[in-house]
């Protein structure tokens, strides 16, 4: 556990700080409402044997499509979002460059050949970025803070956003204090006119065997123009409509759809949750994420988008679906292609 791969737990000033927030309640951080991380009727054994007998199509058939778009070249006066697969995701918003849990190692877990990412999911590396104005980091966990792709962007990087207590990680692979910019939930950081607002989300963290140590979140982002919901992992839970009322409604949110399972039903949201929270948070269009990269849990890799597409339309909610790499310009009609529908030759 020594290993520079698993960061640092917070200590010393930072760990005043976290002690001393209303969502650190003996010895962690605590969700809103109650979470366990498995369902009273989970078992370690029937978990396994769900494993061991998962589906055959948890990995796409062939390469998945891709577009390969020159992220220096974007233009300034459009609103442009590159989706990466799985959560990570790049906005070209007022002019400045905002990159969201970069992972582009080729897998989501410490030791290299485990979790690895689809054929054609991993085009892009850190040398593909310009300079990042903001990285705004969601949450410790492997498949959303890549401890490779971050310290290869790190001359890059010129502020960092994360939730309390990600920061000691960053620390301890050399990021100066000066750049970092911690937020407990519903504090706000502001940039050039772009504001950025920590709200509760319903998961956990940890890159180790003690968890909650740091806070988990996702993230209100408003300009003059545009108001965006960044969503983390989160199970369902009210905290979305809290949300709508207080901030919506919203342009655009881009929220968790995959590695659901019903021996964690608290920690993800099923895709028809998923389609339910943008209603709850008053989204016009979806943007679904935490899905076609890699492969966390049982289900099929394309049953999260199949089922959140269904409740959608059944729901009249609007789905944005660009491929990985295809750019979303926001003044342009959003992508809807079904692009994951191929079948193997």
């Amino acid at each position: 556990m020594s290993l520079s791969i698993y960061g640092k737990l917070p200590s010393g000033e930072r760990l005043r700080i976290i002690k001393n927030s209303p969502n650190y309640k003996n010895g962690s951080f605590q969700n809103i409402s109650k979470t366990n991380a498995m369902a009273e009727d989970a078992s370690f054994f029937k978990t396994m044997r769900e494993f061991l007998n998962k589906s055959k199509n948890v990995k796409p058939p062939k390469t998945l499509p891709f577009v390969k778009t020159d992220l220096k070249k974007l233009p300034d006066d459009k609103t442009t979002l590159i989706w990466f697969g799985h959560s990570s995701y790049l906005l070209k918003i007022n002019g400045l460059i905002i990159l969201v849990d970069p992972v582009f190692s080729g897998n989501a877990a410490p030791i290299s050949f485990m979790v690895k990412a689809f054929d054609g999911s991993n085009e892009y590396q850190p040398e593909d970025f310009p300079k990042i104005d903001i990285l705004l980091l969601t949450h410790d966990h492997y498949d959303h803070l890549d401890y490779k792709t971050v310290v290869k962007l790190k001359l890059k990087i010129n502020k960092i956003v994360c939730s309390l207590g990600v920061g000691s990680h960053l620390e301890h692979w050399g990021f100066s204090q000066k750049i970092i910019h911690e937020l407990d939930w519903w504090e706000t950081f502001t940039e050039q006119e772009i504001n950025l607002t920590a709200t509760p989300g319903r998961h956990f963290s940890g890159r180790g065997i003690k968890r909650g140590q740091s806070l988990w979140s996702a993230f209100i982002l408003k300009t003059k123009k545009y108001n965006l919901f960044l969503g983390g992992d989160s199970g369902y839970d009210t905290h979305f409509k809290t949300i709508g009322e207080k901030f919506g409604p919203f342009d655009l949110s881009i929220l968790e759809c995959g590695q659901y399972n019903k021996s964690w039903p608290n920690i993800h949201m099923m895709p028809e949750e998923t389609a339910q929270a943008a209603i709850d948070i008053k989204s016009n269009v979806l943007l679904p994420v935490h899905w076609g990269k890699f492969t966390l849990a049982m289900h099929d890799w394309d049953e999260p988008i199949n089922r959140l597409t269904k409740k959608a339309e059944e729901l009249n909610l609007k789905v944005a679906t660009p491929k990985i790499g295809e750019p979303l310009v926001f003044e342009k009609p959003m992508p809807s292609e079904k692009w994951w529908n191929f079948k193997s030759k």
